[in-house]
């Protein structure tokens, strides 16, 4: 028998199989046994449709033929004739002496590994076969049940008197079928060989889970919510931050404005959280509780952990890792039955190859101590299900306790001490900070690549469309915030991508499809227990939410008791008619677990995970129940204004008409707060769908009196309002007062976008001095080459400070021509880049890191000024005599290898040591030009020698910060005889400030 014959007739053997059990149907048990063409004559009326299903059942043949064809060439090579024959005779017995109904495969739970083990238990295997024979039988077998429960588990269920209707709608099952089967990992071609048969299996599921589980689903979000296409896990994936969790995670306080950073959070990583990369937490630790928001990224690191120690990939501070091996278990898969014994808990990654795993192969591989268990999802479980999950878990480590251990769960539904008893540490992944969005955004394009055809762009075009994005988010504060979690974050990909490079520039369409997906959609397409065993439709839970939301509004608060917020739902429920019976506790409970927008930021308490669904559930209900007047009471108050700009997009007309005319006459009315009702007016026209022509002209009105900005407070306000404030604003500021010209500059940066960066070129013929500070000040908040090309470009930025926030800056000082003194704010840790640039006058490092080299200095050989601070550790600090223009020197005193090394230039007078403590011996300071020294220090102290200051001829000039005035006094003589100027900043002062009166010295106390 060839291979191709038998795959030919194993395919077969799957496709009447399944055919068998969905057109015999249950009462008709003596149609089992007819050929596929007869049942098909009995079964299904008219010619045509005949001939269509006999098609569909063909592709089907099809289908499992390509995968087992290849396979069996390979294996057959060591079969004799007879071999073959006997193996594919009784592969297709055992099929046909087989319990394949359809209770026998529910009985299963539709698992081709229970299903296996079922049928190897009540049917007898042939016998007569030798090893390679009987090895080829049992994986073929194997492979042969899977085939057949993927196909029917996506064939339709139907009722007999529907079978010819839903059969005729089924036009392309077959295809559909041979790409279910063509996600399956191939078959390997490597046959185990020689008697260790641990290894041998091990190798081959190691294969199976690296292919099987490397691959992610990309969110798309269609009408018929068909599941979005998949793609290299290995490529999507990005690293994420974790921090220690006690269980107590506050919301920090709200800053006053909501204004968009400037582009040094995107680009410079480090600072802008506590946390560590979750790698790092994850090696400290032999057992872990992981918890995180929903979408957090929880599931996605437990299969990148699954398939990197699959393919031994690790490294940094996971490389120990490297030779374990991964279980992986999804507890869902397990609502309603007992938690898996070891040698099941394969089933759910590896069913295919689970019936010919040596027996005990899962419990050796925890004894050893080389096992990676990773146990996903402990919130999808039934409340009561989640203890049993934790005996479950605590027998197994009991058992096996050399075993390293990774468990998830959504905090509300394990604590941070859940398992504190099993010695596990407790993490929690943070949101994703700017640095690793970016990061996300540029992975998650180079994972669709692999889509090819199915991209709804070519693929060239795609950096195009990750470089809008990130401008989008960068541009718009409200976008970052969104983009917190990897999940809502690839739906922002996702809907940016269909939509050709477009996202709604309202953004109450981003949070109904943030809060839909959270709330709802992503729990039902994935069948979470713990969510299908509850009444509640996606309106319920909103009309539940936005009561609760309200509740906490109403009160100004962000938190509530679980216990007070349980009698809020109650109440609501009992409106509620159609969800009679359901109580509040149980409800919210629910809404708890799996609405993804609650959590508990401490034992008790309740909360919203972030403020803004807080507020735009609480902006919906107060349309929904008409408390547009409640609104308009509240509307000058900055806790109530993104709940009244939202209630906006949410009204009706009438609704719209009363709340902003409502606000635009408090204004008239109230001076105290016109300037910030007629602000919070003008931002309202961000959410407005339309608005009257009476109304309309209101708000021009009142955003014409706003303008232009004067004060300081001014461009923060001002840019709240958003773009559509940038038409009103000059062309030219020829006709304002420096000043306003100055604050209009900073509103038009606050704003910004591509229109503002046109804008801001447009000012810079404008040459007044703080007007051209501003501008240069406004680089921090724009892509860095653009602005650099269409603004500084037309600016004189000779003899004045430009300030450098970030490193993707530097790359456009290079053609900045006239730059003559840079102010470096950001880390810095090498000066390489120095060389490239022009000579500079003045020239500021406040950020230093590491071990610096300063040698790239030698060039600055037109340098006056010179800053070197931070906390790194400085070499070749000798450069710094080879400066012969150097006047004015700012040290970081820990920077010093020795302060005895320091060489200074002779026309060096100028010098400050900055961090110093009471280690700094001034005695090594010689440098006889110096007439200027400040001494700044972290803590009240007092440096060794003081008095060795006297020694120095020319000092007149003392700036002291946190010295130890007082015990100077007394170690010698204070101030050095030269000194005629004394500064003293928070400095340790004697009793008696009689003291320090000297005459001939002018002293300054502040």
């Amino acid at each position: 028998m060839s291979a191709e014959a038998a795959a030919l007739r194993l395919g077969t053997t799957v496709a009447k199989a399944a055919a068998d059990l969905w057109l015999g149907g249950r009462r008709r048990e003596q149609e089992r046994h007819l050929p596929l063409a007869e049942l098909v004559r009995v079964r299904v009326p008219g010619l045509r449709l005949r001939r269509s299903v006999e098609r569909q059942f063909g592709q089907i043949t099809d289908a499992v033929f390509d995968r087992l064809e290849p396979y069996l060439e390979h294996e057959f090579r060591g079969l004799d004739e007879s071999g073959r024959q006997a193996v594919i005779d009784g592969v297709c017995d055992t099929f046909a002496r087989a319990d394949l109904s359809d209770e026998a495969v529910l009985a299963a739970d539709a698992n081709p590994a229970e299903l296996i083990r079922r049928i190897t238990g009540s049917v007898s295997a042939p016998v007569g076969l030798s090893e390679a024979e009987s090895r080829l039988y049992e994986v073929l077998f194997a492979e042969c049940v899977e085939y057949y429960v993927r196909i029917v588990r996506s064939l339709p269920v139907f009722e007999e008197r529907a079978a010819a209707e839903l059969l005729a709608r089924t036009a392309t099952l077959g295809t559909e079928v041979a790409r279910l089967l063509e996600r399956l990992p191939d078959r390997s071609l490597l046959a185990p060989d020689g008697t260790d048969r641990d290894t041998a299996f091990r190798r081959r599921y190691l294969e199976l889970v690296s292919r099987d589980l490397d691959e992610v689903e990309l969110f798309r979000r269609t009408s018929d919510r068909a599941a979005g296409p998949r793609v290299r896990l290995s490529v999507a994936y990005v690293s994420l931050r974790a921090t220690g969790d006690d269980g107590t995670r506050r919301r920090a306080a709200r800053p006053f404005s909501r204004l968009r950073p400037d582009m040094s959070d995107w680009e410079e990583a480090g600072g802008e959280s506590s946390g560590m990369r979750v790698e790092a937490g994850l090696s400290g630790a032999s057992r872990v509780l992981l918890r995180g928001e929903a979408g957090s990224g929880k599931t996605t690191l437990l299969r990148w952990l699954a398939v990197t120690a699959a393919r031994g990939a690790f490294s940094g501070e996971l490389a120990e890792w490297n030779g374990l091996t991964p279980v992986f278990v999804k507890l869902r898969e397990y609502s309603g039955r007992t938690p898996p014994n070891p040698d099941a808990m394969l089933d759910g990654v590896a069913g295919p190859i689970t019936g010919i795993m040596p027996k005990g192969w899962v419990e050796r591989q925890l004894d050893s101590g080389r096992a990676l268990l990773l146990i996903d999802g402990v919130d999808e479980l039934l409340d009561r299900e989640r203890r049993a999950v934790r005996d479950w878990l605590r027998k197994l480590l009991v058992a096996y306790d050399g075993v390293r251990v990774v468990v998830t769960s959504r905090p509300a539904a394990a604590g941070a001490d859940w398992l504190r008893e099993e010695h596990f540490t407790a993490l929690h992944l943070d949101r994703m900070s700017p640095p690793d969005l970016a990061a996300f955004v540029r992975q998650w394009h180079q994972a669709v690549r692999e889509l090819g055809e199915d991209l709804p762009c070519p693929v060239d075009d795609l950096p195009l469309y990750e470089q809008s994005l990130l401008a989008s988010l960068k541009d718009r504060p409200h976008l970052q915030s969104l983009a917190g979690t990897p999940l809502l974050a690839a739906m922002l990909c996702a809907m940016h991508l269909n939509r050709g490079r477009q996202l709604p520039r309202d953004r109450m369409e981003l949070y109904r499809n943030a809060l839909h997906t959270l709330v709802h959609d992503r729990d039902a397409d994935r069948n979470v227990p713990s969510a299908a065993d509850g009444k509640l439709s996606l309106s319920d839970k909103l009309v539940i939410l936005r009561d609760l939301a309200w509740r906490l509004s109403d009160n100004n608060r962000s938190e509530i008791s679980v216990e007070q917020a349980a009698v809020h739902v109650g109440r609501k429920l009992r409106a509620m008619r159609h969800l009679d019976g359901l109580e509040g506790g149980r409800v919210l409970d629910q809404l708890r677990h799996r609405s993804g927008i609650l959590r508990s930021p401490a034992e008790a308490r309740l909360d919203f995970v972030h403020r803004t669904f807080q507020e735009y559930l609480a902006s919906a209900e107060a349309a929904e129940e008409d408390r547009m007047g409640n609104l308009v009471e509240r509307a000058h108050l900055d806790l109530w204004r993104e709940t009244v700009i939202m209630a906006a997009g949410h009204a009706n007309a009438r609704q719209r008409e009363e709340l902003l005319g409502g606000i635009l006459d408090r204004a008239e009315r109230e001076p105290r707060h016109a300037r910030v009702l007629r602000l919070l007016a003008a931002s309202c026209q961000e959410t407005l769908p339309e608005v009257s022509d009476g109304l309309a002209g209101r708000l021009e009105e009142a955003v014409s009196r706003l303008l232009p900005a004067r004060r300081q407070t001014d461009p923060p306000a001002l840019a709240a309002v958003g773009a559509s404030l940038l038409r009103r604003l000059p062309r030219s500021l020829g006709e304002l007062t420096e000043k306003s010209a100055a604050q209009t500059v900073r509103t038009v940066a606050l704003i910004g976008g591509a229109e503002a960066r046109g804008l801001l070129a447009r000012y810079a013929e404008d040459a007044r001095h703080e007007v051209v500070e501003a501008l240069i000040e406004a680089w921090g908040y724009f892509d860095a080459d653009a602005y650099a090309d269409e603004v500084l470009a037309r600016l004189p930025l000779a003899h004045r400070q430009v300030r450098l926030t970030h490193s993707g800056q530097w790359p456009a000082v290079g053609r900045l021509s006239s730059i003559d003194n840079l102010w470096i704010a950001h880390s810095v840790t090498d000066l390489t880049f120095l060389d490239g640039l022009r000579p500079l006058n003045q020239l500021a490092f406040v950020a230093l890191l590491d071990e610096v080299d300063l040698s790239q200095l030698v060039r600055q050989t037109s340098l006056t000024q010179l800053v070197l601070t931070g906390r790194a550790t400085l070499k070749n600090i000798n450069v710094l005599g080879d400066l012969p223009g150097l006047k004015i020197l700012h040290l970081g005193y820990r920077c010093l290898p020795d302060l005895g090394e320091l060489c200074l230039g002779p026309k060096l007078q100028f010098l400050s040591l900055h961090d110093v403590d009471a280690s700094l011996d001034l005695a090594a300071l010689r440098h006889d030009p110096i007439r200027w020294l400040g001494l700044y220090a972290s803590d009240i102290c007092l440096p060794r020698n003081v008095q060795a200051l006297a020694a120095l001829p020319r000092l007149r000039y003392l700036r002291l910060s946190r010295i130890d005035i007082a015990a100077w006094l007394k170690a010698g003589p204070f101030p050095p005889p030269a000194v005629t100027g004394l500064s003293l900043w928070d400095c340790a002062l004697p009793g008696d400030q009689a003291a320090l009166e000297v005459p001939g010295v002018e002293i300054t106390i502040d």
